[in-house]
């Protein structure tokens, strides 16, 4: 009791990081894969959450023992300002092409709900997002923190229902884990779902929220600080992990005659399927979560960008005129009726080619033992740490080629 009494003024940065992988691209993944290939892909969204862990971890761990970021570990160990400068800007192109798929999600979700055009409703999920950040700097670290993690309830609370009252097969949902594809199809759904898992601002705010959260705190605390860090992040990739499931689950058990034509489902047409065969009230939660999806992961990208500034080029700039500057793309497109589901697999791609050049100063980081101390990664982590990157980078490749071939 005592030592749960401990721990638990530590938990939260992992739950607020973990939003990342809940986002509306990942709504959009899962549940496209469920309906198009039943419970065949489960056994992905558990290796991917799996490998999610380590990286989180890593960062976690990173700001918990220097007190410093990932970006500010970068920014001190790039000698040139021009070559700081590049890194910093394809750092601030992928948070911007996070920001794509939050604000195109929350646009959608508000459409589904009240009928607002999509500029609008992008307009509002941006400035709503900004309020919910602006609680990490004006009111307390932990009333951000409390903020996200009630809307990380709302997005949960919407698909299990979802799921309570339709519910899969269990026994077919157990084959699921047995890792297998049926055709090229599901493998780019599978590398899909996978890429999308580890996002570079995801990895970049865990070690800043771990930072902001420990600032000053004495060395001797430092070990029950890890152990808190490593329920925190269970915890987190846990919640996630099932959410995510229960998307694809959700999918497979509601959605299948979306796809008896060949298409790939968008989010309108996955509420008007939940509408048809769960009800009003079932696909109205579904909107409300993608709302909630949309606004967390908007708020957590912008926190994300904020620290690649300050970490990158030690600039800071009022939020409110970074939100500004980084919802233009979104609005853009969107005020150009561009295709929403275009302009997700655009974001994904941009991803893609930025995740390497998060993760692989993680691992250089984490695996010194002159800047972690003590906490310095063991040789089987920093080991699974490079399997896991090696891994993630190779399926992101692999996945640009494939939406390039179209195959």
């Amino acid at each position: 009791m005592k030592t749960a009494q401990r721990i638990s003024p530590l938990i939260g940065p992992a739950l607020v990081a973990g939003v990342a992988y809940l986002d509306p691209g990942n709504v959009a993944s899962n549940m496209t894969a469920g309906a198009k290939y039943g419970f065949l892909l489960v056994w992905v969204v558990i290796a991917a959450n799996a490998i999610a862990w380590l990286v989180q971890y890593l960062s976690a761990k990173l700001g918990l023992a220097t007190g410093r970021s990932l970006t500010e570990h970068i920014g001190s160990s790039i000698r040139s300002r021009s070559a700081r400068i590049s890194f910093w800007l394809q750092a601030e192109i992928a948070a911007m092409a996070t920001d794509i798929a939050e604000i195109i999600g929350g646009a959608i979700a508000l459409n589904l709900l009240f009928g607002l055009p999509l500029f609008l409703g992008g307009a509002i999920t941006g400035g709503v997002s900004l309020a919910i950040l602006s609680l990490h700097n004006r009111v307390s670290i932990r009333a951000f923190e409390r903020a996200i993690i009630a809307l990380l309830v709302v997005i949960a609370v919407g698909f299990v229902v979802a799921l309570a009252v339709n519910s899969p097969d269990w026994g077919h949902v157990a084959m699921g884990v047995i890792p297998r594809f049926e055709g090229n199809g599901s493998v780019l759904l599978a590398a899909s779902i996978v890429g999308a898992t580890v996002m570079p601002h995801a990895i970049y705010a865990h070690s800043a929220l771990v930072r902001d959260r420990f600032t000053g705190m004495p060395a001797t605390a430092r070990p029950s600080a890890l152990r808190a860090t490593r329920i925190d992040v269970t915890l987190a990739l846990a919640t996630a992990g099932i959410i995510n499931l229960v998307m694809l689950l959700v999918g497979a058990a509601n959605l299948a005659p979306l796809v008896a034509n060949g298409l790939t489902p968008d989010l309108a047409d996955i509420y008007a399927a939940l509408t048809a065969s769960l009800g009003t009230v079932i696909a109205t939660l579904f909107a409300l979560s993608l709302l909630a999806s949309g606004l967390a992961s908007s708020s957590v990208a912008s926190y994300a960008g904020s620290d690649i500034m300050h970490g990158l080029i030690r600039t800071s700039i009022p939020l409110w005129v970074r939100r500004s500057v980084t919802l233009v793309p979104a609005l853009a497109l969107l005020a150009l009726g561009a295709n929403p589901v275009w302009m997700l697999v655009l974001s994904q791609v941009v991803l893609s080619f930025a995740i390497p050049l998060a993760l692989v100063p993680l691992i250089r980081f984490t695996s010194s033992g002159a800047t972690m101390g003590t906490l310095v990664n063991s040789r089987l982590t920093t080991i699974a740490a490079v399997t896991a990157a090696a891994l993630l980078i190779s399926l992101n490749a692999w996945l640009i080629v494939l939406l390039v071939t179209g195959g």
